[in-house]
C-alpha cells in the first residue's frame, strides 16, 4: 500500500456521537470462483502484503478456520444480532460472535487493523469514514457476488445508502438498516406541566415555546449538547433552508444565514434557561436525562430504540413525535443515515463472510432485525414490523419521517476532520462566550480549508 494511503488511513481519534436458514450452507461452486476471483484482484491491488512482523491490534480478532469475527460498536443492538447470526450459524456450521467496541475505539482499533492487516472478518461501516476504506482497498469488493447473489437486489433498499458504499462503480457493503430522526418526549411531563403533547402541528417556534414551559426547577423543557448533530441541529438547519455541506462537497454551508439562525435558536434556548447549559450535556448525554426525567424532550436517532426501551422510567414515561417544521409541513426535515456491512478484502474466511452478509442483508434477516426491534431495516417495506416491535412507545414518529424530506447526514471523504471541529468551536456558542455568527463563520472557514485538501 502507497504511503499516502497508509498515512490517509490514520484519522486519529473520533469524537463520541450519542448513540449508536435461507442464507446459510457451504457456499455453491458459482459463488466461489466468483469470491476467488473477487479476492485475487482485491489482492492485486494492495501494495504492501501481510507479513509476520504484522502484529495484531488489541481487541480485534483474526479469523480461524471455522469462524468468524464481526465487530460493531452498539451493545443495545448486539443481542438482536446474535440471534440471528446464530441462525445463520447454525445453517452454515461456522461460528461468528460479535464483538462490541465503543464508538471511538471501534474506529481507532479499525484503523491500526488497516494499517497492520488485520480487520475484523465483518464489520459496520459508517458515512463518515467509508470513502476512505474503499479507496484504500481494505474492503472486500462484493459487486459480482452481489451480481450472482438470489437474495441480494441492490433495488429493494433506500437508494441513498446503497450508493454511500459504492466507489467506481463498485459496491462494498450490503445496507444493513435505516435511521430517522424524531422527537423523544416524556409525557408525565407534559402532563404536570399542562402542556400539550407535540404533535404533528408543532413549528420549531412552538417546540421552543412549549421548551419554556416546561422548564422548572425539576427539569429543562429540552436537552441538546454540541454533538449531537443528526440527532439535532443538523435537522433545523436544513428545516430552516441552510446546508452543511455542498452537493458537490466542495463547500461549507455553516456561514449560510439560514444555517445560523438554526444554531441560534438552540443557542438562544440555553440563554433562556430552557435547555441545559455546557457543563450539564457534558457531563450526562441528553438522552440520559431524558431517561431520568430531568428534561421534557429530546431529539433522538431510531437507533436509540433499545436503550429507551430497556430503560424502566423511559420505558414507562416517554414517547415519540415527528419533528417539528419551520414554516410549512413540506419543511420537516429527517437526517438519515444507514449503515452497511462489510467484510475486510483480506479476510481468511471470504466465502463465509460474504455468505454472512448476505444473510444479513436478505430480506428474512433483515425483517427479523425489524422485528426484534434492533432497528430500523434498510431493506424497503420491513421496517413496519419495527414499529410492532414494542408496545410502550408508538414508533410511528420515526416511521413518519421517512415522509419527510430526506436529508443524507452530510459527509465528505473526510468527514471527522470537520466534523469533530465543528463541535469542538460549537461550544463557545453553547456557553455564549462567543457570538453564534461568528463561531459559524470560523467554523465554515476551517471547513473550507478541509474539504479543499480532500
Amino acid at each position: 500500500m502507497k504511503r499516502k494511503k497508509i498515512t490517509s488511513l490514520l484519522l486519529g481519534a473520533v469524537m463520541a456521537m450519542n448513540l449508536v436458514a435461507c442464507g446459510g450452507g457451504t457456499a455453491e461452486t458459482t459463488t466461489a470462483a466468483v469470491i476467488e476471483e473477487t479476492v485475487t484482484k482485491t489482492e492485486a491491488q494492495s501494495e504492501t502484503p501481510t507479513t509476520e512482523a504484522d502484529t495484531e491490534p488489541e481487541n480485534i480478532g483474526s479469523s480461524v478456520e471455522g469462524q468468524l469475527s464481526i465487530t460493531i460498536w452498539d451493545e443495545g443492538q448486539r443481542p438482536g444480532l446474535q440471534q440471528i447470526v446464530d441462525e445463520w450459524s447454525a445453517e452454515s456450521g461456522v461460528q461468528a460472535t460479535i464483538q462490541v467496541v465503543d464508538w471511538n475505539d471501534y474506529w481507532t482499533l479499525l484503523e491500526a487493523g488497516a494499517t497492520g492487516g488485520e480487520l475484523p472478518d465483518v464489520f459496520w461501516m459508517h458515512s463518515n469514514v467509508a470513502q476512505k476504506y474503499m479507496e484504500n482497498d481494505q474492503l472486500l469488493d462484493l459487486t459480482d457476488l452481489i451480481a450472482s447473489s438470489d437474495k441480494i437486489d441492490l433495488a429493494n433498499y433506500y437508494e441513498g445508502i446503497v450508493n454511500l458504499y459504492q466507489s467506481d462503480g463498485r459496491q462494498y457493503a450490503v445496507p444493513k438498516d435505516i435511521d430517522t430522526i424524531a422527537l423523544w418526549y416524556n409525557k408525565t411531563i407534559f402532563d404536570e406541566m399542562g402542556v400539550a403533547y407535540p404533535d404533528e402541528t408543532w413549528t420549531w417556534d412552538d417546540f421552543r415555546e412549549a421548551a419554556k414551559k416546561l422548564t422548572n426547577e425539576d427539569h429543562w423543557g429540552f436537552a441538546l449538547a454540541p454533538g449531537n448533530n443528526q440527532e439535532g441541529y443538523y435537522n433545523t438547519i436544513y428545516s430552516m433552508g441552510g446546508y452543511v455541506i455542498s452537493d458537490d462537497k466542495k463547500k461549507s454551508g455553516m456561514d449560510d444565514p439560514n444555517s445560523i439562525k438554526a444554531v441560534q435558536l438552540f443557542t438562544d434556548m440555553i440563554a433562556e434557561g430552557s435547555c441545559p447549559d455546557l457543563a450539564t450535556v457534558s457531563e450526562t448525554a441528553p438522552n440520559e436525562l431524558l431517561c431520568a426525567g430531568k428534561t421534557a424532550m429530546s431529539i433522538n436517532g431510531s437507533w436509540m430504540l433499545a436503550g429507551y426501551r430497556d430503560n424502566e422510567y423511559a420505558a414507562a414515561n416517554c414517547d415519540v413525535a415527528v419533528l417539528p417544521y419551520t414554516s410549512t409541513p413540506d419543511d420537516r426535515v429527517s437526517i438519515y443515515n444507514g449503515l452497511g456491512w462489510a467484510a475486510a478484502a483480506n479476510t481468511k474466511n471470504p466465502e463465509a463472510a460474504w455468505s454472512l452478509i448476505e444473510y444479513l442483508g436478505s430480506k428474512e434477516a433483515q425483517l427479523k432485525q425489524a422485528e426484534l426491534g434492533v432497528t430500523m431495516s434498510a431493506y424497503i417495506g420491513t421496517s413496519d414490523a419495527w414499529v410492532k416491535s414494542v408496545d410502550c412507545f408508538d414508533l410511528n414518529g420515526h416511521m413518519k419521517m421517512l415522509d419527510a424530506k430526506l436529508v443524507f447526514r452530510p459527509y465528505s471523504r473526510d468527514t471527522t476532520i470537520w466534523e469533530d471541529m465543528m463541535i469542538e468551536k460549537l461550544q463557545d456558542a453553547w456557553t455564549g462566550e462567543r457570538p453564534v455568527d461568528e463561531v459559524c463563520k470560523e467554523i465554515a472557514e476551517e471547513m473550507n480549508e478541509a474539504l479543499a485538501e480532500e
